[in-house]
């Protein structure tokens, strides 16, 4: 495996908005973030000919080097290529790819404003990705950084001055600067070896407060404990007349969610004997996409039944990495020519089943090691598992469901009888100093000009090494009709009390409009987009505006306790709804004739958001959301600086909650419940004219997000979703959050979308 990237620690977090490079204004000291680490670098040559080449990656602040060796190991070594990370700059999780008969986690680098610039990187292991996406978005963040302060700062008088090679003098603008060096993961030799270790530290990724950020739809009870592992069932009221039963197993794992994810996603069966039960004997049949594959597996039934005809079957998987590092696993029945009937065997449909890994912060000071909570749930048939409740020794523990159940439990003692597992640490606290700035990164700054790197790292012929460049080549939760309240009587007490909470956690929303200005009359009635609005429950392919009581914001203490708080009502009035269907996606709706900003009614409007959602579909999909504002924006507001802003401000801070309400459980989980920062996911666009702002996002442009979406479009018809906008508050004086907006999308029918013509 290797080794993603070391990472010297700069100054503040992410979470709380904080400048990455902690500049002080009087200069006496800084701290900076860096990795480093060993990866393998995907591309083609100039003859045509695929190559993956090990190269070991460097980082630092917005500059990135690539060479052949390790220059800490091999002082003065050139680099083979190197650039620098640009506002423009993207990075796509692609997910497993094979290489050379191995498997490697893929990482996609592209210009969103041109995708024809682009270059890729592959690691050993999911949670290396991880670790390398956090890299280049603090690269980026170190870039925006440096250029806000550029416009603010009184520079020195030295640094405006051009010597006569063209080159600005160095000047010490720091005196010191202090380094955490942390490596994070192997060396090439592991890396060649394939091992499966994982890293135990975590970087500044953390999982603090709930969970969700939507109230929790579900009611769940313990019914039982099984090896230390509990077992749920589904209590609420809308499944006591169903014919199945929602069941979950929960359990605590010693290890950090990548190793989990590793473990649970090998089909190795000398490895899946040591803890599954059921599915050991598995083998890749197909693998669609890098986040989906389908699987053939057998099993002996002698162990579960009396019938001694062995069983086959085969499922399909899909599995994503959520922003707060959670990972998710989909396991669906399915066909495949491939794998038609086996003389012998009988073909069963094994229950569909999810997995959830998700990272536990370490409850006190003394805890050592990672911890993550494994959900695994799955919807068997409702009269063996009661069954089961009343006699533990029924036929249900001789069920395929129950095998499924004590996976958990089999992994879990799997991992802790496996230290081998957990105890190479990918991210190693390598020194801790005190240096000079300016020497230190001489050699980034030498070059003014360096390109963005996803052009530096396609290119295979632009190398700052001959020798090298030749080397290249050679080698339900119920809220009501009106959207006014929300049905907490199937939630749990703490949930409760949270929406209790939100009168205290309230945000003072005036502050966001021009209050000096006399509101308008904002009618919905007035603006009619192509899908209408709900006038009852039983209402299809419609919309409406709930209450942003249903989901979860983060209060005014946040950046002390994680706590979050129950939404108020928007900001913004949702006015109008377009459903419409294109040959290719489409942004700047705004601009389109038949838009109704373009109306006269629109026009009077002080401000109207546009929230245009593009489907991947054939044929594609528009979602366009219109919220308008009673009063103009207040341009010193946090609305106003995200309307007038930089795109780099916008996509760190324009945040969407999904909630599915009502739909099939699984397309619950592929969707999820956590807040999503849309311009770190996928790629948004955005057109500030007149009185709007018009926000394009390009679902596409995610591999992770196209699978979702496509399962989700499955489902479509008998789905009501819930939606909230908000933007992301960091800072003490941003708190509490607010709901900008919502929408409710009432079971959408794909065939009532209507052409928009170009």
């Amino acid at each position: 495996m290797e080794s993603p990237p070391v990472m010297k620690k700069g100054g503040g977090s992410s979470e709380s908005g904080g400048s990455e490079s902690g500049a002080d204004e009087k200069g006496c000291s800084r701290t900076r973030f860096e990795y480093f680490g060993w990866v393998y670098h995907l591309g083609t040559n100039s003859i045509g000919r695929e190559f993956c080449h090990l190269r070991f990656l460097y980082i630092r602040g917005k500059y990135v080097m690539m060479y052949k060796r390790d220059p800490h190991e091999n002082p003065g070594i050139k680099p083979l290529r190197r650039g620098i990370v640009g506002n423009t700059f993207m990075v796509e999780e692609l997910g497993r790819r094979k290489v050379n008969d191995g498997d490697l986690y893929v990482l996609r680098f592209y210009n969103r404003l041109d995708e024809e610039k682009k270059g890729e990187i592959a690691c050993a292991t999911a949670g290396e990705t991880r670790k390398w996406m956090e890299a280049f978005d603090q690269a980026k963040q170190q870039g925006e950084f440096e250029l806000s302060q550029s416009s603010t700062r009184n520079r020195l008088s030295m640094e405006n001055e051009i010597d006569l090679e063209g080159r600005r003098p160095r000047v010490r603008r720091y005196a010191r600067d202090l380094k955490k060096l942390i490596r994070i993961g192997h060396g090439p030799e592991t890396l060649v070896k394939r091992a499966s270790n994982l890293g135990r530290h975590r970087t500044s990724e953390s999982i603090g407060g709930d969970a969700e950020d939507v109230v929790e739809v579900h009611e769940w009870r313990c019914v039982r404990t099984v090896n230390g592992v509990r077992i749920f069932e589904d209590v609420s009221d809308h499944k006591l007349r169903s014919k199945t039963v929602l069941v979950k197993a929960v359990g605590v794992v010693d290890a950090s969610p990548d190793t989990v994810f590793e473990v649970v996603l090998n089909l190795d069966r000398h490895r899946r004997y040591e803890w599954d039960s059921l599915t050991g004997d598995l083998e890749l049949v197909d693998s669609l996409n890098g986040h989906s594959d389908v699987v053939y597996g057998s099993y002996d039934p002698g162990c579960l039944s009396r019938w001694q005809s062995k069983r086959d079957f085969i499922f399909s998987r899909q599995w994503f990495r959520g922003q707060d590092g959670t990972y998710t696993i989909l396991q669906f029945p399915a066909i495949h020519k491939k794998r038609p009937a086996k003389s012998g065997y009988r073909r069963i449909k094994i229950n569909p089943s999810s997995w959830e890994i998700r990272n536990l912060r370490a409850v006190s000071a003394g805890s050592n090691g990672d911890k993550c909570l494994v959900t695994q749930m799955l919807e068997i048939d409702s009269g063996g598992w009661h069954k089961w409740k009343r006699d533990q020794r029924s036929k249900f523990e001789k069920s395929v469901p129950y095998a499924l159940l004590n996976q958990v439990s089999g992994l879990k003692a799997y991992i802790g009888a496996n230290p081998a597992l957990t105890c190479a640490s990918s991210t190693t606290l390598v020194d801790t100093k005190t240096s000079d700035v300016s020497g230190s990164i001489s050699e980034f700054e030498d070059s003014e000009t360096a390109e963005e790197f996803y052009d530096a790292i396609a290119d295979d012929s632009s190398s700052s090494s001959s020798s090298g460049d030749d080397d290249e080549e050679s080698s339900d939760g119920q809220l009501d009709s009106k959207g006014q309240r929300v049905k907490l009587k199937n939630v749990s007490w703490a949930i409760a009390r949270l929406a209790l909470k939100a009168k205290k956690g309230a945000t003072d929303t005036n502050n966001e409009l021009n209050t000096n200005v006399d509101p308008v009359s904002v009618d919905p009635n007035d603006f009619h987009g192509s899908m209408h609005k709900a006038k009852g429950e039983s209402d299809a392919n419609c919309w409406s505006s709930p209450s942003g009581a249903g989901f979860k914001i983060r209060g005014k203490t946040y950046l002390k306790d994680s706590a979050k708080v129950a939404g108020g009502d928007p900001l913004l009035k949702l006015i109008a709804v377009d459903w419409f269907k294109l040959e290719t996606s489409r942004s700047q709706v705004a601009l389109h004739p038949k838009s109704l900003v373009q109306s006269e009614a629109g026009k009077k409007l002080p401000f109207i958001l546009l929230v245009n959602l593009q489907v991947p579909a054939k044929p594609n999909y528009c979602l366009v959301l219109y919220y308008a504002a009673d009063r103009p924006v207040n341009k010193n507001s946090l609305l106003g600086k995200f309307v007038d802003g930089s795109d780099a401000f916008r996509d760190a801070r324009f945040k969407l909650i999904p909630s599915i309400v009502q739909g099939y459980w699984m397309v619950k989980r592929a969707v999820g419940t956590k807040a999503c920062l849309l311009g770190k996911a996928v790629t948004c666009n955005y057109l500030r004219q007149d009185n709007f702002l018009e926000i394009d996002v390009d679902i596409g442009s995610s591999s992770v997000a196209r699978s979702v979406i496509g399962l989700v479009l499955g489902y479509v018809t008998s789905l009501v979703v819930d939606l909230a906008i908000l933007i992301e508050g960091r800072e003490e004086k941003e708190l509490p959050e607010y709901i900008l907006g919502t929408v409710r999308l009432n079971k959408v029918r794909l065939d009532a979308a209507v052409p928009l013509d170009d």
